[in-house]
């Protein structure tokens, strides 16, 4: 995709105090605003919120968004929420970088708002140059079988492969060894009983 075809949505997250309360959140989206490929950049209070997610999904009708860049908190948590959002506005949802200006900056330089403010524009400016590159994924739909492969033919490979086929799954029994029964079928007697073991 060439320059002129890129047209971002930076999305910049107050997360109430979490990041707001740190980071000069106003600062960050000025700064977004001006980087290239940049058509347009926000600023919520909580956009993982309802209120924020549609804001999102207006600005990329609004703008005929390509790539979206939310700067928030984690995307171990939040990414899903982001990806549903921008599919949800008819956007491919591998479409989205997020940026952690939470965990990164306000969470990790309390009481200096001017180095967190810095490292948050930053971190936003990789987010952004990073988008570029996106491309839309498809996932792909894989038939799987129910039937299972179990290595071993052991006491416990065995009962395995008999709990499975009582489950009504196809079940092969794989065993290295001539025989099956493991170390148990090598054994002469068993304890309690003194039992033969076969």
């Amino acid at each position: 995709m060439t320059d002129k075809n890129l047209r971002i949505g930076v999305f910049v997250c107050d997360c109430g105090s979490n990041i707001a309360g740190t980071v000069d959140t106003e600062a960050v989206r000025e700064y977004a605003a001006g980087l290239p490929g940049v058509v347009a950049a926000v600023r919520n209070k909580y956009t993982c919120a309802d209120p924020g997610q549609v804001q999102i999904q207006l600005s990329i009708r609004e703008h005929n968004l390509n790539r979206i860049v939310v700067a928030s908190c984690s995307p171990a948590t939040y990414e899903v929420i982001f990806r549903n959002c921008i599919a949800g506005a008819g956007l491919n949802p591998y479409l989205l970088e997020m940026a952690n200006i939470r965990e990164h900056c306000s969470w990790v330089t309390p009481g200096n708002g001017q180095a967190a403010t810095e490292k948050a524009k930053r971190i936003v400016k990789v987010a952004v140059a990073r988008a570029q590159w996106l491309i839309p994924q498809e996932e792909e739909q894989i038939s799987v079988t129910d039937a299972a492969l179990v290595v071993g033919g052991g006491v416990a490979g065995i009962q395995s492969a008999l709990d499975l086929a009582d489950s009504g799954h196809q079940v092969y029994l794989v065993e290295k060894e001539p025989s099956i029964g493991g170390i148990m079928a090598q054994l002469d007697k068993v304890y309690p009983d003194i039992e033969c073991s076969i």
